[in-house]
């Protein structure tokens, strides 16, 4: 693959950018603080700003990686942080990335993820030269499924008890796309 980074990307809504550190109060505000929005995540909810502040402080340093790739949701009308969109674990050796993200509660039922998944998945497969995208979810919550559908992705099937959220030791749905499938229309 061709790593580029975490570079800026726009759609109709939302401009894709990198995190700053003065993020912090719009990210513990809108998603990082609240338990719905955690509830399946494998970190957990945020006690204070500060906190949010030294995450935000660590993801910023990892921008000097060129295989690093965290993306800030801004809202095009306000320029309010909404949500991350982020790779979570890259395979160069068969060109794999895995995607994670969460949004804020009240932005939620908008089609705002998938719109910003889309871009990153174009991105991904058009200038870093990914072969296979992948994405899981607890399979209790099949809101992140349907974003995974909506971007393309396919079912795999269900790994039992293959992951730990804040939910304890849970089920996880695999979703992928390739390459090839966008080639073929798929």
């Amino acid at each position: 693959m061709r790593h580029g980074g975490t570079k800026r990307l726009e759609t109709e809504r939302l401009v894709l950018r990198r995190f700053t550190v003065e993020d912090a109060p719009q990210m513990y505000a809108n998603w990082a603080s609240d338990p719905v929005v955690t509830e399946f995540l494998t970190w957990p909810t945020h006690d204070s700003v500060e906190v949010t502040r030294q995450v935000l402080t660590s993801w910023v340093e990892g921008y000097a990686r060129p295989d690093a790739y965290n993306w800030a949701l801004e809202l095009k009308e306000s320029g309010e942080v909404i949500g991350s969109l982020s790779v979570v674990r890259a395979d160069d050796d068969i060109a794999e990335l895995e995607l994670g993200w969460c949004m804020g509660r009240a932005y939620w039922g908008r089609g705002l993820m998938p719109e910003a998944a889309a871009a990153v998945v174009g991105y991904l497969f058009d200038e870093v030269g990914a072969n296979r995208i992948c994405a899981k979810h607890d399979v209790n919550n099949p809101k992140s499924g349907r974003v995974m559908e909506k971007i393309g992705m396919r079912l795999e099937g269900v790994h039992r008890q293959a992951g730990r959220n804040n939910m304890g030791v849970v089920d996880l749905a695999v979703h992928a796309v390739l390459a090839s499938d966008r080639r073929e229309g798929k």
